[in-house]
């Protein structure tokens, strides 16, 4: 009996324990969903004006970021003016490596002798690594610098190498808008005879691209120089007007605003004799004669070849090619017009 009454108590008392565990276990489940309830009651309610703000902040600092690219690229375009796109195999082959039979017989290209001769006698014009200077002084935008940089890479090719030329057009605003051209900015060229110097003075849009150095700006005094293109042949020969008409370089060489051809298609007349070839190639072997009277006749195989030297006896007169036609410049903005001398 005894025993029986000791496993009874014990049954009892372990049943109140586990009602007193149950017991705990329940107060303190509701003791924690208490503190739940009181932080959630105490949290601060956040404003929608707060998304609203952050999220205009957002877009803020996002369209700050895409004006400050815009600003980069203008400022670029103004400092650099237009790069033009790499010139392809072909057309660099064709201007650069045009064939000597060729150049042979167009001869003059019928074109007038486009050179002028300085007054008195200027020493001897040279360059940075103290060869022959050949100065080019004109603008991207110009239309009569456009047309005069085909004779000059075809020339020049015949003397050494150019480096990184790139192709644009002249202004779309502009008499003969959008000639198909070259740009010597940010060009190299490498001769043994020649150091060839040129400055592309305006961009595309007008920008000043290039300022002349105080030696350049010397030369451009003078001879009183106020329009493009202008070149000096080592203070030899000098040109102060477009060397040939611009709308050969047209698809309707009478109607100046017809289509311009493109590089290709000019680089491709550059193989036969036409109405473009004998232009461009006909002054190209005017500035050949020019530049072998400077380097005294070097190299033989260019200097001694015809047409050369019937071009180089010939080079005493001075009249002015094309009838002078010049773009000038009006100091305000660098807006063109087209002279002619009286």
């Amino acid at each position: 009996m005894a025993k029986q009454k000791t496993r009874g108590g014990s049954a009892a008392k372990r049943r109140e324990k586990q009602r007193q565990q149950r017991q705990d276990r329940i107060s303190s489940a509701q003791s924690q969903t208490a503190k739940r309830t009181d932080r959630k009651r105490a949290a601060p309610k956040r404003s929608p004006w707060l998304l609203i703000g952050g999220t205009i902040v957002l877009i803020a600092v996002i369209v700050g970021f895409f004006i400050f690219l815009s600003n980069q690229s203008n400022s670029n375009s103004n400092t650099n003016g237009q790069n033009g796109t790499p010139v392809d195999t072909t057309t660099l082959q064709r201007v650069t490596n045009v064939n000597p039979a060729l150049l042979s017989q167009i001869g003059t290209g019928g074109v007038s002798n486009p050179f002028k001769l300085p007054p008195g006698s200027p020493p001897l014009l040279t360059g940075p690594n103290g060869k022959p200077e050949v100065f080019f002084y004109g603008a991207e935008w110009c239309p009569l610098c456009a047309a005069e940089r085909w004779s000059i890479i075809a020339a020049l090719s015949r003397f050494g190498t150019f480096h990184n030329l790139k192709e644009i057009a002249s202004s779309s605003t502009d008499s003969y808008p959008n000639t198909s051209t070259f740009t010597f900015y940010q060009s190299s060229y490498t001769s043994s005879y020649i150091d060839f110097v040129p400055v592309e003075n305006g961009d595309t849009q007008r920008n000043t691209l290039q300022t002349p150095t105080a030696g350049e700006q010397q030369i451009l005094t003078q001879y009183n120089v106020t329009g493009y293109p202008f070149m000096d042949i080592g203070n030899r020969y000098l040109i102060t007007a477009a060397s040939y008409d611009p709308a050969v370089l047209r698809t309707n060489p009478n109607d100046p605003s017809s289509d311009p051809l493109t590089q290709q298609q000019i680089a491709n007349q550059l193989s036969t004799e036409n109405t473009i070839s004998k232009n461009v190639l006909g002054v190209a072997n005017y500035l050949t004669a020019a530049i072998c009277k400077t380097t005294n006749g070097q190299p033989g195989n260019v200097c001694n070849s015809a047409p050369i030297p019937s071009i180089e006896q010939s080079l005493s007169s001075t009249p002015v090619g094309m009838n002078g036609m010049q773009i000038g410049l009006v100091p305000n903005g660098f807006d063109a017009l087209v002279r002619r001398p009286d």
